[in-house]
Parts: structure tokens; sequence; C-alpha cells
């Protein structure tokens, strides 16, 4: 199957590391010529000479149109809206206003701020594609990471609706479901979530893959492997998809809610 990228002109952020950097590579390995925008000004340093990169923080409007519009006076063929943070592990009613805004502000009103940024490039050229990062948490929720689940909730509804008003530009819009990724950030989201849990990790861990049919993590190289095909021609009539890569998640987390419940109620 031909997947190559040759000539495409892409955009990814958070594109330095973990997930991001996994993309990034394989685009490039395909062809791509690929734009990197990253907080983390160590990681940028280490990517290959090859990428074009950029310390830029997405929540910034300010900071994605000075990255953003040059790049897109060229042209841009892909947006890979990847940036995201994973917020507190609480209770809803233990999260700052502060928490809850900045974990919005970078993984949804990233999003909008860099589609924005591309879309009217997109237009001129009649051609393009977005592929937004949401999670599977973002069709069944999570206890105690609520904006989390708001903000890829509200990705989801982004890219249903960018779809319907961009496919007529020949504009395909999709969002990607990652489930649990193997990795240093799910190494630090399930800790989080042993110490708010009062479990150890392992059995932590254990849970997340027993949520999902295949019993299973995912490595990221398998996410960006699904943004390549929606990428290429090969995914050419696929728009307003929502596609998880995640073993088939059954469920998210409630076991070892009911655990922990069982255990503050003393049964």
């Amino acid at each position: 199957m031909d997947t190559r990228l040759d000539g495409l002109r892409a955009v990814v952020t958070a594109g330095a590391g973990g997930l991001g950097l996994a993309i990034t590579r394989a685009l490039v390995g395909e062809g791509a010529t690929v734009f990197v925008g990253d907080v983390d000004e160590r990681a940028l340093a280490n990517l290959p000479s090859a990428v074009k990169c950029a310390g830029v923080d997405v929540s910034d409007p300010g900071a994605v149109a000075a990255w953003l519009d040059p790049i897109a006076a060229s042209g841009v063929d892909l947006l890979v809206n990847n940036a995201g943070i994973a917020g507190p592990t609480k209770p809803l009613e233990e999260i700052s206003a502060d928490e809850w805004r900045r974990c919005l502000a970078v993984g949804l009103d990233g999003q909008f701020h860099c589609a924005r940024r591309v879309i009217p490039a997109m237009k001129r050229q009649q051609s393009g594609a977005i592929v937004n990062v949401s999670s599977t948490a973002g069709f069944h929720g999570m206890p105690y990471r609520a904006p989390y689940v708001a903000a890829k909730f509200g990705v989801i509804g982004l890219t249903k609706t960018l779809a319907m008003e961009l496919g007529r530009h020949g504009i395909r819009v999709n969002a990607v479901a990652p489930g649990a990724i193997t990795g240093e950030r799910m190494d630090r989201v399930i800790a989080a979530h042993a110490e708010a849990e009062g479990l150890p990790r392992e059995e932590i861990r254990s849970l997340y893959a027993e949520g999902t049919s295949m019993g299973t993590f995912v490595d990221p190289e398998e996410i960006a492997d699904l943004v390549v095909f929606l990428a290429s021609a090969r995914g050419k009539r696929i728009s307003g998809q929502v596609i998880s890569v995640d073993g088939h998640t059954e469920t998210l987390y409630p076991r070892a809610y009911d655990q922990s419940d069982k255990k503050r109620m003393g049964e």
C-alpha cells in the first residue's frame, strides 16, 4: 500500500516528544516536509535537521499566529493538532479554576488557534487534511480527569463541525482517539491515578489493559501509522470520523474506581 507523502507540507503541534515525535518521524519517513511547534526547547534541539522547528505554546493565539502565518503563506497540506496536557487528577471540587482553564487552553483552544491559521491556505488550495488528536476518554469519560475529558470531548465536536464546514473545499478533518499509549506520559498518568486511588501503580496499569478487548496498551507508532494513512491519498474520502487505535476500549478505569469507592466506604 502506497502511503508516500512526497511534497506534502505538514504541521505537527507538540511534535518533539512522545506521540508527537512518533508522528513527526513517520511523516518524515514518508517524504513529507514537517514543521514542528513545541514548548520543549530541549526536545526540539534533538529533532532531525530536516524538521523545521519552533518553540510555540499553542494556548497563546499570538504565538501561534507568528509561527503558522509564514508557513501557511506557502501552503499547508496537513495539520496534526497533537498538543495537549494531562491536567490534574483529582475530584472536580478540588480542581482550581486555573487548572481547569490551562488544560482546556492547551488541549482544545490550541486546536482552534492552529486550525484557524491554516484553513485559509487550505481553502485557497482547495485541498488539505486536519487530524485532531482526541482520546478514548473523549467518549467514555474518566473519573478524576474532568478537564482532560472535557477537552477531548470538545475535540471530537470540533472535528465533526469542521468536517462539515470544510468538506466542500476539499479539506478532510478527522480525529484519532488513542487508548493507553506506552511511554513516559502514560507512566505519569498511572502514577497520578495510583496516588488518587491509593492503589499500587502496577494494579492501575493492569486495569487500563484489562479495560480493552485485546488486553493491551498501544505503541505511539501505531497511532502515527493511522495519521500517515489519513494524510495520504489512500484516505482521500475519509472525513468527519473519530478513529480509535486502542485495542477496543470497553471501559476506561471503572474497575479501579469501584474498588476505591468501596475502600473509602469501608466495605
